[in-house]
């Protein structure tokens, strides 16, 4: 059989109880949601799968797009009340396929209503070492503000340094500058200089992004204004994206927009948004939410670099 032992299947699910039972002894919800829907994603670095319904028209739209989060719908159930809850399922990515991707995968997604990120992640690394513990172990934690980060690591104030300073560390990666914005070149250093340095006994969790990351959180005014969004990470292994959560229906439609005039711009297909996420998304509590990637850190309890090691059929063998 290709794919993940015995063993790690029962890890799996092993790890599944656990999650469960962890939100179930804080009264947050598990639902359910649509794996297909007639909205899709428009963030320009993540493809969507799309199908066509045959069925009767008065169904609905005829394309539907398989989801690459569980996020919109899940934000829909918040602004009609249903209050802290979670989904554990796949979701799929197009093109992401290697040694660490599969485009199908599992992703376990939570909201907190009257959290911000700061108490969300926490509660994330107490989830992280709960996963842990199953297999004898705990990492130490590490905070750090994003900018702290990238001043005690590499000497670069990110907010503020020239675009060449940016990209002076990364002389050796042999990189095409063509294209690339401030943004790209900061994720690059993340990617290529800091988060490979990440001891792989410690859970790493960066905070604060800069204001032109903001993805779907909120922006905190200042000097520099910041994006109120975390990254959680096991080692060198990015495991979780948090935010304290959007919701401004106006602003976010204006990100939705501005994706997909960049998907224009990369030669993209600009894919629909979810007009039913935006007709109700003022109406959604002051919330934090976390999607955390259930293959990554499987990869982690079970000591592999292979994210095939951990699906009973990989992609190539689905």
């Amino acid at each position: 059989m290709a794919g993940a032992t015995f063993e790690h299947l029962r890890l799996r699910a092993r790890l599944y109880a656990l999650i469960r039972a962890f939100f179930a002894g804080r009264d947050v919800l598990e639902v359910e949601t649509p794996v297909l829907s007639a909205a899709g994603n428009t963030e320009p670095n993540i493809e969507s799968f799309s199908t066509a319904f045959s069925g009767h028209v008065d169904a609905g739209a005829r394309e539907r797009w398989l989801r690459t989060s569980p996020e919109f719908p899940l934000k829909r159930l918040l602004a009609a009340g249903v209050g802290d809850c979670y989904e554990l399922g796949r979701v799929f990515r197009n093109g992401e396929a290697g040694g660490r991707h599969n485009p199908e995968f599992t992703m376990l997604e939570w909201y907190r209503v009257g959290w911000d990120h700061r108490r969300l992640m926490h509660e994330t690394v107490e989830l992280v070492q709960a996963a842990l513990a199953m297999r004898g172990r705990r990492a130490e934690v590490r905070v750090a503000g994003y900018r702290q980060l990238f001043i005690d690591e590499l000497g670069l104030d990110p907010m503020h340094a020239a675009v060449d300073a940016l990209r002076a560390p990364l002389a050796d990666q042999g990189i095409d500058p063509a294209g690339l914005t401030r943004d790209d070149w900061l994720d690059l250093l993340l990617t290529h200089r800091l988060q490979p340095a990440f001891p792989r006994d410690r859970i790493t969790v960066i905070h604060d992004y800069p204001a032109s990351q903001c993805a779907l959180a909120k922006i905190r005014p200042g000097d520099p204004p910041l994006a109120e969004r975390f990254e959680l990470y096991l080692g060198p292994y990015e495991l979780a994206n948090g935010y304290h959560e959007l919701n401004d229906a106006a602003e976010q439609r204006a990100r939705f927009e501005r994706d997909n005039a960049r998907r224009r711009g990369r030669g993209q297909r600009e894919v629909p948004l979810d007009g039913r996420l935006l007709a109700v998304l003022d109406a959604m509590p002051d919330c934090a939410g976390v999607a955390l990637g259930i293959e990554r850190l499987l990869m982690c309890l079970a000591g592999t670099e292979a994210i095939a090691d951990v699906l009973a059929f990989p992609f190539a063998e689905a």
